[in-house]
């Protein structure tokens, strides 16, 4: 069976689970586009999976609506648009800069604003489409320490609730992925005696892609994933 979407946009990607998201994506037969604050590490990523790579601010509103006009006069107007980036500034609150507090929720939640508009602007007219935030356990549960990415994930899953009410009705499938656990890297392997203690980022992937092709009588506006172990 074709795969219901034909161009997917990542946003935020790196060598984790954007990179996951599109192999999986590409293996369907999706064009993909990835974009990211720079382009250093996307070209090993794009020689595997094909993929047009981008520079893109998402916090920038002309560096967003750029990204998507290129997209759209290379007829790859997206159908399929991922937002998975996300900014962190850790520290007792007397300590925090605002500054850096500003910068991280405008990565986490701002930027996922401006990309599931321009998203939007181009679904709604043909009634077809999907929107997916990546989130995290911070998105549902605030940490000591560590309340700029709070701030942040809590305002993108509710971004999520309210596009979903929004344009589910409109035939856009709008989902938010709730990443509840570390997530397996290069230069964090599961330790040896304790395997699949984190997440591996194809194993998301994998749910990623059977959430957003759920028939639309069924569909899912939030997920999680965690490890067998995870406490919650």
């Amino acid at each position: 069976m074709a795969a219901p979407y034909t161009s997917a946009l990542i946003v935020g990607t790196g060598p984790g689970l954007s990179a996951s998201l599109a192999r999986r994506f590409a293996r369907e037969g999706v064009r993909v586009a990835v974009a990211a604050r720079s382009k250093d590490k996307l070209a090993a990523l794009a020689a595997e999976t094909g993929a047009s790579t981008h520079v893109c601010d998402a916090t920038d509103r002309g560096q967003v609506e750029a990204l998507f006009a290129a997209l759209d006069d290379a007829h790859a107007t997206p159908d399929l648009v991922v937002y998975n980036a996300s900014g962190r500034a850790r520290g007792p609150i007397v300590d925090l800069d605002p500054d850096d507090v500003a910068r991280s929720i405008a990565v986490s939640a701002f930027g996922g604003f401006l990309v599931a508009q321009q998203a939007a602007l181009r679904m709604l007219p043909r009634k077809h489409g999907a929107i997916a935030l990546t989130g995290a356990t911070a998105g549902v549960k605030g940490f000591a320490l560590s309340a700029p990415f709070a701030m942040g994930k809590f305002a993108l899953r509710g971004l999520a609730q309210s596009l979903a009410r929004e344009l589910h009705p409109q035939g856009i499938h709008v989902l938010h992925v709730v990443v509840d656990g570390g997530v397996r890297a290069a230069h964090r392997p599961d330790p040896a005696d304790n395997p699949d203690s984190t997440l591996d980022p194809d194993a998301i992937a994998e749910t990623y892609w059977h959430a957003l092709t759920q028939h639309r009588s069924a569909w899912s506006w939030e997920i999680e994933v965690r490890p067998w172990l995870e406490k919650f």
